[in-house]
């Protein structure tokens, strides 16, 4: 009761929160003296306040989805499994165990097909896609709020929003048909979720080199303790990541073929079970019923597809901080670049540290380097 009274209160403060930023945006288009450009950022700004509550009441259908069908599937399961049993050890012929026997057999029956639709979908993949997406709307969002409070909005800024929006409706689609993401890849793939120009190569076929010194917070020290960064991130955690998900994309296709698999062998079973007492035909569908059973519980309890999101995700955002500081990198213009301090507190905070010490991470993985010790190994003792 009391959890129910708090999603109540959330859910209207994020209503209240979603009318108000409507009302300042319906307000700003009525002032003579905002720009069109800063006009146009806001109702960007609506648009992404509006996508923030739509993935956000996504995810708790889906999530309700994934509960509803494991329990509705699993309650089917053990209940035919179950009159299996009561079938095997009836001593009378005739209706009373032909019912039995159909009975178990429908019921199997359709514990597979809705096994075999909700493997297809993932619900629990589902939601935490949905989940990503609110986390990078309302992402978005502060930073849309943070270019209106800076001022000097320009085209640039709103294309760069607009493109931010069009590539996380791409990477997090709503619909089922048609757009869904593939739940099972010939090969893992982590997310990307920015769009292609954000962190488009710059300076190409200028192989300039140049002189570094202090300028717009860049320094060859700073440089080269981003590319430290990067080298760590690139051999460490991203590797990592996509270990990990190809392993949790492998139990979870063996998950999703061994469960239907399952209720399929019981309800073939369920017709060989006899008149003759227990028998061993009677085994066959009360063991496959039961490891089905087990299997979905496992599969979908556990939350697999989930995971196997949560670390397709995780391998994204190291890949997105190893093309942003390339990126960077690459354009020889300080001026033209963040500042330097800037991009480094941002760093630090993306990988949870502060810019101390993620100086004295870049210092210890150069040193360790100078020294000949494999990266792997400077990793492994610094994670």
């Amino acid at each position: 009761m009391l959890v129910q009274e708090l999603n109540r209160s959330i859910d209207t403060i994020q209503l209240d929160n979603y009318n108000v930023l409507k009302t300042q945006t319906h307000d700003v288009l009525y002032k003579p003296n905002v720009s069109s450009v800063t006009v146009q950022l806001y109702a960007i700004l609506d648009a992404v306040a509006d996508r923030v509550e739509i993935h956000s009441n996504v995810c708790e259908h889906r999530n309700n989805w994934n509960t509803l069908l494991l329990n509705s599937i699993n309650m089917i399961t053990l209940t035919a499994t179950t009159m299996v049993g009561v079938a095997a050890v009836n001593n009378e012929v005739g209706a009373p165990l032909l019912a039995l026997k159909l009975s178990s057999a429908l019921l199997f029956s359709a514990a597979t097909g809705m096994l075999l639709i909700m493997n297809k979908i993932q619900p629990s993949q589902l939601a935490e896609e949905q989940r990503n997406a609110t986390r990078l709307f309302k992402q978005l969002q502060t930073q849309i709020q943070t270019t209106i409070a800076l001022g000097n909005v320009t085209e640039k800024d709103v294309k760069g929003a607009m493109e931010k929006v069009l590539a996380l409706d791409k990477a997090y689609p709503l619909p089922l048909l048609g757009a869904m993401l593939e739940k099972y890849p010939a090969k893992f793939e982590p997310a990307v979720w920015w769009p292609s120009t954000q962190f488009q190569k710059k300076n190409e076929g200028k192989a300039k080199s140049k002189k570094m010194g202090e300028k717009n917070g860049w320094s060859k020290e700073l440089e080269m303790e981003m590319k430290q960064v990067v080298e760590v991130v690139k051999r460490k955690d991203i590797e990592d990541y996509e270990r990990l998900g190809n392993i949790a994309m492998k139990v979870n296709k063996s998950l999703a073929i061994a469960g239907p698999l399952m209720t399929g062998i019981a309800a073939i079973g369920c017709g060989f079970v006899g008149n003759n007492g227990f028998s061993l035909a009677a085994l066959v569908p009360l063991m496959a019923g039961s490891m089905a059973a087990a299997i979905n519980t496992f599969e979908h309890g556990g939350q697999v597809g989930m995971v196997f999101e949560m670390y397709r995700n995780n391998a994204g955002f190291f890949n997105m901080v190893e093309t942003s500081i390339e990126s960077t990198l690459e354009e020889n213009d300080l001026e033209k670049r963040e500042n330097g301090e800037l991009f480094e507190m941002k760093m630090a905070l993306q990988l949870g540290r502060s810019v101390s010490q993620l100086r004295e991470f870049a210092s210890k993985s150069s040193a360790y380097g100078m020294e000949g010790i494999d990266i792997d190994e400077f990793a492994s003792k610094i994670f």
